[in-house]
């Protein structure tokens, strides 16, 4: 109670009451001032503004139709193998013939389309269901390319037909020649298996590879033509790469989403 009484005393003395008021500095002023500008520019931002988001995924480099991986339907010996990598062949066209003990037996073809690979080799033993040959489904040699990207099953739902997408081809290094310029075409309803995409794509490696633990939706990317490039395709720089770019190159595509508000992103 005594120390209470001697502040009191203290707070009404006169000799107190000419000390001077001291106010904020000016530098506090200054940054309080700039402070709220900054607040206002965020806020009228968050409303106005708009945010474009990307969704990278991996791909490759095919046809529309896919290829199909065949398998010898005999065991034996291949005396001839009478296919070539790269060439089209029809519908029922014999790629090889196997020596059995019933005699020699050809291995057809069961769609018409080019013969991307073929495993197996004059001297070669193949066994019933081997794989001998992959055959890309093209009606034309001149059939254009698009890009299958393998998107993770709950990411799907924001890539949108028509949305642009950016292409990285590792055989087309980005620092020389930009990125291939692609437009989403498709957008898969369901996630895909990896014996699913391995069956559309021929390869049941490939299949896990992008299927990745829980499946993945199938986005096809149409590529945008251009008669300016040696490729036949646009890329970000003026020419692109001073050569073609093959069927079953793996790709990495960047899917340009839906711009939005930042204050979209608070409110639920």
């Amino acid at each position: 109670m005594q120390f209470r009484e001697k502040a009191l005393s203290k707070l009404q003395s006169p000799e107190e009451l000419d000390l001077p008021v001291r106010f904020a500095r000016p530098q506090g002023r200054l940054v309080l001032a700039v402070t709220v500008l900054v607040m206002a520019a965020a806020t009228v931002w968050a409303f106005t503004g708009t945010v474009s988001a990307k969704l990278t995924a991996p791909g490759i480099l095919t046809h529309a139709g896919g290829s199909y991986l065949l398998q010898s339907p005999v065991a034996g010996q291949v005396t001839r193998v009478l296919a070539q990598e790269g060439r089209t062949v029809a519908a029922g066209a014999p790629l090889l013939t196997v020596r059995t003990d019933k005699g020699d037996q050809s291995v057809r073809a069961v769609e018409g389309g080019r013969v991307t690979t073929l495993f197996a080799s004059t001297g070669s033993v193949v066994r019933t269901g081997a794989d001998v040959a992959t055959v890309e489904r093209v009606t034309s040699p001149d059939e254009p390319l698009v890009v299958m990207m393998y998107v993770p099953g709950a990411q799907a739902a924001t890539v949108r037909v028509g949305a642009s997408v950016d292409l990285r081809v590792p055989t087309a290094p980005q620092e020389r020649f930009g990125v291939l310029r692609g437009t989403v075409d498709a957008v898969g309803r369901t996630p895909q298996t990896g014996a699913q995409i391995g069956a559309f794509l021929g390869d049941g490696g490939l299949g896990e590879q992008f299927a990745g633990q829980g499946g993945a939706v199938a986005v096809r990317v149409r590529l945008q033509r251009s008669t300016a490039t040696a490729s036949g395709y646009a890329w970000s720089s003026t020419d692109g790469p001073p050569y073609a770019v093959d069927s079953g190159t793996p790709v990495s595509g960047a899917v340009h989403l839906s711009a939005q508000r930042p204050v979209d992103w608070l409110l639920p």
